[in-house]
């Protein structure tokens, strides 16, 4: 099944995304006055044709990795005389900049739509309460405890742990003070704590902020008897059962899951022997731990799991807005997020992120099969950053992207002519390199993934 949804996630996404897209570019060409030969939604064979009162051929072809619209202009063909003043190139600068940025912005209107729709459904969140703090780590040093909230980041409120995480990851790879505002339990005053960073994760293939700065979110305790397990996994492989309760890992006492947890992360490809209670009897059971992860330092892996058990009332927060707010709140999240992805790319660039973190196709068709089969909301949320991503991506100033078209737009909007036959020439070959390098380090990084 989790198979089906990748595909149906995967071809949906695309869909939608492409379509939009180059509807935006569609719409203002028609109302510039250019005449549009072909929209196609796809590449490849055509699978399906028609056409409109005006000549446009649509098309949805067999490949559904991306999808053009065709335009009529002189550089790429003879043009009838009575369509001369259809044609694209005929248009000013204000008009093909106009056209050009459509598709970009089709796409950041996409995302506030979606932000908007799950602004209306509401969702639960976490409140961000600190469970422990590590001692000596960046948290400790700050002075933060267990029982406080984390209210804000930088001036930015946090209404759980996602909130949370987003803030963070926001200052990977930098050095500097990031700004807290904290709770403690039963208070109504926030006070201001200050982490101090120093390269922080620089060019981390796997980061976590939350954890690396020394912090686990506070949950409720979980007593350590497995429930369900992986059928591949080590622990299933040992002989362990649903039922079983933990006693011991390697001689150190265990009662609560957490406990687990924190110690199969450290040790992959390691044997380790667990003291387990079964049936009223008490049994070692020897596991060797798999390893997990796409970093040079993998986390070792136990396959197994247990009852989820339920939160308190009072540590969750349900947020929702109306349906002007939601307005507010999905602009607030379109930019967020795009000036994240900005940031995110400038980092990799400079080697303050790690590259690893580039996703290509197999990737984006994972995570949208997993997050159509979680449901609505988080199929909704999985299409904004992606159409966020497409947004920014095409705005970069490479030749053979929007971006680079407006780049040489511009130029020619400031000259008062346009850029040589010659220098776009080899703008567009250049562009073609990077786009395509870019491409293959996704694929590689995906296949490592995998």
């Amino acid at each position: 099944m989790s198979a089906l949804y990748m595909i149906v996630g995967t071809l949906v996404a695309l869909g939608v995304l492409v379509t939009f897209h180059e509807f935006g570019h569609f719409w203002v060409a028609r109302r510039c006055g250019v005449k549009v030969l072909r929209f196609s939604v796809g590449f490849g064979t055509p699978l399906l044709r028609w056409h409109d009162s005006k000549g446009t051929e649509f098309v949805i072809a067999a490949i559904p990795l991306g999808g053009y619209v065709k335009m009529l202009d002189e550089r790429e063909g003879e043009v009838p005389a009575n369509q001369v003043n259809q044609s694209f190139n005929r248009k000013s600068v204000r008009q093909r900049i106009a056209i050009v940025a459509a598709g970009p912005i089709a796409n950041f209107l996409l995302a506030l739509v979606f932000f908007w729709a799950l602004a209306m459904l509401g969702s639960e969140q976490v409140r961000p309460v600190i469970g422990a703090v590590e001692s000596g780590s960046i948290a400790s040093r700050a002075g933060l405890s267990p029982g406080q909230e984390i209210m804000a980041i930088d001036g930015e409120p946090t209404s759980g742990w996602a909130a949370v995480n987003l803030q963070l990851i926001r200052r990977l790879g930098e050095s500097g003070a990031v700004q807290l505002m904290v709770r403690e339990q039963g208070s109504t005053v926030d006070s201001p704590r200050e982490l101090v960073l120093d390269k922080w994760l620089k060019g981390v293939e796997e980061p976590d902020p939350i954890h690396s700065l020394g912090i686990r979110p506070w949950r409720p305790a979980l007593p350590p008897v497995l429930a369900e397990f992986d059928p591949k996994g080590p622990a299933k492989a040992a002989g362990l059962k649903p039922g079983d309760r933990l006693l011991a890992l390697d001689g150190k006492a265990l009662d609560d899951w957490q406990q687990v947890v924190d110690i199969v992360r450290k040790h992959p490809d390691t044997k380790i022997m667990l003291r387990v209670e079964r049936d009223g009897a008490q049994i070692d059971v020897p596991v060797t731990l798999a390893a997990r992860g796409e970093s040079k330092s993998p986390s070792g892996y136990l396959g197994a799991g247990v009852k989820a058990v339920d939160w308190p009332p009072e540590m969750i927060r349900e947020i929702s807005y109306g349906p002007v707010a939601a307005i507010g709140e999905g602009a607030r999240r379109t930019w967020t997020m795009s000036v994240l992805t900005l940031d995110s790319l400038k980092k990799m660039l400079f080697g303050e992120l790690s590259v690893k973190n580039l996703s290509g196709p197999i990737t984006i068709a994972k995570v949208a099969g997993a997050s159509a089969q979680s449901g609505v909301a988080d199929f909704l949320n999985f299409l904004a950053y992606l159409s966020i991503s497409l947004g920014v991506l095409n705005l970069l100033p490479i030749p053979v992207l929007d971006g680079g078209h407006l780049l040489f737009y511009l130029i020619e909007w400031a000259r008062g002519r346009p850029l040589s036959d010659r220098v776009q020439s080899w703008g567009i070959q250049i562009g073609i390199s990077l786009v395509v390098g870019v491409m293959l380090l996704a694929l590689v990084n995906d296949l490592g993934r995998l």
